[in-house]
């Protein structure tokens, strides 16, 4: 699963509206349509925004 499909996910398990996910992470309705749309440059620090909402966090993975 992408990390789009992961968020789309989440928000509609919390029966959220995109603007809904926006007002609540403090981030603009344009950034969660992006990231649910898999832009491939997104701020990482925005994308960790939304995600803390569902207790969840971007962080470094070792490539194999």
């Amino acid at each position: 699963m992408t990390l789009s499909e992961h968020v789309k996910s989440l928000r509609k398990q919390e029966n959220l509206t995109q603007q809904e996910l926006a007002d609540r992470a403090g981030v603009g309705i344009h950034f969660v349509r992006d990231l649910e749309q898999g832009k491939k440059t997104l701020q990482m620090d925005k994308v960790n925004d939304v995600l803390r909402l569902f207790g969840e966090c971007l962080g470094p993975v070792k490539a194999e």
